[in-house]
């Protein structure tokens, strides 16, 4: 008589090495809390919900946020910026992309996040994967703080960015962080993980799994240190165009661009 556990074992076995959506073990001392690999036709509503309008981020962006330059296939996340006037309740914008975030669905106090992504480059592009405070306890930004895991200014495509954003004693915005770049090619010509720890008291960085950054020391406005980093905070993916960090699009920005995502995975450390 057939083994049919050991057939079955084989066959998943072969998924785990082949199968774009598939993944190993957790890592050690970490375990899986939420993931998206993206296997669908459609943006999961129960993970992620679009911010819609034309304000960006309060950084003199040139862009409407809209739903349509989502796409989910092949077991990828497309986050398309287009050149195209779009006119809404927030005014007319000449430039169009998507902004989404895990609020209310994903929220998490510390853990290990992780992103596969290709990014897209060209003056004024300036793709993100950061973290803002779900319930602001601290107050508005920037008193709450912001987790910029990663950021690409689109005339630097072989640098990213990662920093920490939150107040003085005074109220006044603070920031630290650095850059790293890559020793050939830029994040445009292939997918790269971009990782961030998070533990009470320390960040860690990465980029295909090398730490480039460590911070463990922050200013606050309000509450005992590690605030404001010691409250849950959601995830946000997005792309800009234009604005105070990238600069406005040149006549050497090609459209449509797009960050493009492998997958999300969230873990916390196990007990």
């Amino acid at each position: 008589m057939p083994n049919c556990g050991m057939h079955l074992w084989f066959i998943l076995a072969l998924a785990l090495a082949f199968c774009p959506g598939a993944f190993g073990a957790d890592p050690a001392g970490w375990e899986l809390v939420w993931h998206d690999e993206f296997d669908g036709v459609a943006l999961d509503r129960t993970k992620w919900e679009f911010e819609v309008n034309g304000k960006g981020g309060g950084n003199h962006e040139l862009q409407y946020y809209l739903t349509n330059n989502v796409r989910v296939g092949d077991g990828m996340l497309r986050i398309e910026a287009r050149k195209e006037q779009y006119t809404g309740p927030d005014g007319t914008r000449e430039y169009t992309s998507s902004r989404i975030r895990t609020r209310h669905k994903g929220d998490w106090t510390y853990g290990r996040f992780e992103i596969r992504a290709r990014l897209p480059s060209g003056r004024g592009l300036w793709p993100a994967i950061w973290l803002l405070p779900t319930g602001e306890r601290f107050g508005s930004w920037p008193h709450s703080g912001e987790i910029d895991l990663m950021e690409l200014v689109g005339h630097k495509p072989a640098e990213v960015l990662g920093t920490l954003h939150y107040s003085d004693r005074q109220g006044r915005h603070r920031y630290h962080g650095t850059n790293t770049t890559l020793m050939t090619g830029t994040f445009a010509d292939s997918f790269h993980d971009f990782r961030l720890e998070w533990e009470r008291g320390v960040f860690r960085w990465y980029v295909d799994d090398r730490l480039y950054q460590t911070q463990t020391n922050w200013t606050r406005r309000r509450g005992e240190y590690p605030a404001p980093f010691d409250q849950p905070f959601h995830l946000l993916l997005n792309v800009a165009v234009g604005g105070g960090l990238p600069g406005n699009p040149d006549a050497s920005t090609t459209f449509p661009q797009a960050m493009v995502v492998d997958y999300v995975r969230v873990y916390r450390r196990k007990e």
